[in-house]
C-alpha cells in the first residue's frame, strides 16, 4: 500500500505541529511525559523509556535533557555503579502533560479518527497493538 507511509508521515507531522504550536512541545517530548506518567512512581530507566518511545538511548537522553531544563523531568542514579539513570516525571511535567493532552487527543481525532468512517475503532486498536508487539518480538 503506497498510501500508508505518506499517511503515517503526515499524521505524525500534524500531531507534532499541533503540540509545538499550542504547547511548545514536540511529539517526542509528549511521549516521554506520557510514558513516565503511566509508570510506577512516574519513573523509568532511560533504556526502558527509549524502548517505549521507539527512540535510541541518545535521542531520548537529549529529549529528557530538554525537559529537565524546563523542570518537567529529573534524572536520578538508578544503581550504585553510577552508570544507569532513571527519568522521573515532576509535578511540573505532569501538569504540562495534562495541559497538552486535549490538544493531542483533538489532533489524533481530527487527523486520523475522523477519516475512518465506520471502522471498528477497538478492532483497529487491537490490530495496531499486534503490529507493534510483533515488531518488538
Amino acid at each position: 500500500m503506497r498510501a500508508l507511509q505518506p499517511a503515517l508521515r503526515e499524521l505524525l507531522r500534524t500531531m507534532d505541529d499541533d503540540l509545538v504550536r499550542e504547547h511548545r512541545m514536540s511529539q517526542t517530548e509528549y511521549l516521554v511525559l506520557m510514558h513516565l506518567s503511566e509508570s510506577p512512581d512516574r519513573r523509568l530507566a532511560m533504556s526502558e523509556l527509549a524502548g517505549r518511545c521507539h527512540q535510541s538511548l541518545s535521542a531520548v537522553s537529549r529529549t529528557v535533557g530538554r525537559l529537565e531544563k524546563d523542570g518537567c523531568v529529573t534524572r536520578e542514579q538508578a544503581s550504585a555503579d553510577g552508570r544507569s539513570f532513571q527519568a522521573v516525571l515532576t509535578d511540573v511535567g505532569l501538569d504540562r502533560l495534562r495541559e497538552a493532552w486535549p490538544t493531542h487527543l483533538e489532533s489524533v481525532r481530527r487527523s486520523f479518527l475522523d477519516h475512518l468512517g465506520d471502522v471498528d475503532i477497538e478492532a483497529l486498536a487491537h490490530a495496531l497493538s499486534e503490529i507493534a508487539r510483533a515488531r518488538r518480538g
